[in-house]
């Protein structure tokens, strides 16, 4: 596994690299020996934080742990990541796409689907044309954290959505 290790308000040293390197490498396991590891490591006050991106074709398999040791950060990214792949296996290895990206054993090996992901609710409704900023009220007056609507501006489809701190994102498809 190739890593790129960032640091944001830290200086990583060599004794962070080699825990971080130490930490994700466990992971390779399951990951092609070329596959890259892009970590972000940053500390705000008493929180460290680190983002940890593993991009393999057609997935993207992401965790982020914040706690007041940047140390606890790692070890917990790496245990969150090893469950992710263990739960999702069957989700996001497909043999003819991107089975390239992944080692042969993990490929191979069954783990339990205790957490099958279900649906447990459809619903559809008109998608009427509106701007952003009205979509975000009218996902306010609905009480949801999110609102799928006909942007009028491109009239592509598009979602609203409820940041931390009371702010709004948008998503929007790339043409």
């Amino acid at each position: 596994m190739e890593f790129n290790i960032l640091g944001k308000n830290i200086e990583v040293t060599d004794g962070i690299r080699e825990h971080v390197e130490d930490k994700l490498g466990k992971l390779e396991k399951y990951f092609a020996p070329e596959t890259r590891v892009n970590v972000t490591l940053s500390v705000e006050k008493d929180r460290h934080k680190i983002e940890v991106t593993i991009p393999v074709k057609g997935n993207i398999i992401r965790s982020e742990q914040v706690s007041n040791d940047l140390y606890v950060s790692i070890d917990l990214v790496e245990e969150v990541i090893e469950r992710q792949l263990k739960k999702y296996k069957n989700k996001i290895v497909s043999k003819e796409r991107n089975a390239g990206a992944f080692r042969q054993e993990y490929i191979e090996k069954d783990f339990a689907d205790d957490d099958e992901i279900k649906i447990i609710r459809e619903k559809k409704f008109d998608i009427k044309p509106m701007y952003p900023e009205d979509a975000c009220v009218q996902m306010e007056l609905l009480g949801h954290s999110f609102f799928v609507f006909n942007n009028a501006e491109t009239d592509q489809i598009n979602v609203v959505y409820k940041r931390k701190g009371n702010t709004y994102g948008l998503i929007e498809p790339e043409v």
